[in-house]
């Protein structure tokens, strides 16, 4: 009979093409899988804070703490056995110390500069990795200076990030990850790190953050929730109906210096992950956030979903829409059960 050549769109037609055949066993399915997920795309957020043996549970993210520096020691440790290549830094600072400017930021005997200090003398073949903005530690919850009116100011921010990710960098940290969303930014902190003689910092940019309904348990975690109130965060971050934007915004921090670029939120972004790998083809990472975990885990417990299924079934997704990696506080999770399947 006659059989019209196959081609990517058209393949042969039934019966001579069954699809199912490939998925028959487990090792047909094995062999043909075309995304993998492994330990090395993990890269696990964590909650520090001041203090000797403080544990305190993030009543929105399940099974998610923060932690004293004496705390996190032991979790960087297996962060670093499991082969989690990251753990990403993020500050939970006492009110007394938050101001308008946010200057405990840039403090060099600051939470986050001692803490990193301490994990690259501990656990030095974990890379670690800070959050370059001031919403931790403004008393207003923004990630920026205001101005009169209370409108967030672009460049006199920037400045202070340069100061916040310089003193970062001293401190010894191998990636800044800057997600404030000013424009300009990485231009000027890559100038200043050149400049101050840190060539080795890479930066991380949240290029395509978007004004998100996901974050609030983040915002609890961190102590800003409060400090933000009714505010939101609209007129730096992005509109979550544009995706031609994110392009843009890529393509100006890969200009001004950007090692990677990261799309936040996670799970309803996968489009504009794809787009991005697709447009650049640079390292590409996703943030799965607290909103996003926290929906996976009241399901779990709920016993509405399978808890581990979906966990990593999420995970993979990323890596099949295009990211080279996974910011998500599965992480542990997930590289255990990676660990033991070999």
């Amino acid at each position: 009979m006659n059989v019209p050549s196959p081609t990517a769109g058209h393949p042969a037609p039934y019966p001579l093409s069954r699809p199912r055949r490939l998925r028959r066993d487990v090792f047909t399915r094995n062999l043909v899988r075309e995304h993998h997920l492994t330990v090395h795309d993990l890269i696990y957020p964590v909650f520090v804070l001041d203090g000797q043996g403080r544990r305190e549970p993030v009543a929105s993210m399940p099974g998610v703490e923060r932690l004293s520096l004496d705390q996190l020691l032991p979790v960087a440790q297996e962060c670093a056995d499991l082969g989690i290549p990251v753990m990403a830094l993020f500050p939970v600072i006492d009110p007394a110390l938050k101001t308008p400017d946010g200057r405990e930021a840039w403090n060099p005997d600051g939470l986050i500069p001692r803490v990193v200090a301490e994990l690259k003398a501990r656990v030095p073949n974990l890379g670690i990795m800070t959050d370059v903005a001031l919403d931790p530690y403004t008393s207003h919850g923004q990630d920026g200076l205001l101005d009169d009116t209370g409108y967030i100011v672009n460049d006199a921010t920037v400045e202070v990030l340069v100061k916040q990710a310089l003193v970062q960098a001293a401190a010894g940290v191998d990636i800044v990850a800057p997600s404030d969303m000013m424009d300009g930014r990485i231009g000027a902190i890559r100038q200043a790190l050149e400049a101050r003689g840190h060539v080795h910092t890479r930066i991380m940019a949240y290029s395509a953050k978007y004004a998100s309904a996901f974050y609030g348990p983040f915002r609890d975690a961190v102590g800003s929730a409060a400090n933000l109130g009714k505010a939101d965060k609209k007129v730096y971050q992005m509109d979550p109906a544009n995706s031609d934007e994110a392009l843009r915004e890529v393509a100006l921090d890969l200009a001004e210096g950007a090692d990677m670029v990261m799309v936040k939120p996670g799970m309803p972004y996968l489009d504009v992950v794809r787009r991005v790998k697709d447009e650049f083809k640079v390292p590409t990472f996703a943030y799965q956030v607290s909103g996003e975990y926290a929906m996976l885990k009241a399901a779990a417990a709920n016993g509405w979903l399978d808890h581990d299924a979906v966990m990593m079934e999420s995970l993979l997704a990323f890596k099949r829409a295009g990211a080279d990696g996974v910011l998500t506080y599965f992480a542990r999770d997930a590289a255990r059960k990676l660990v033991a399947q070999g």
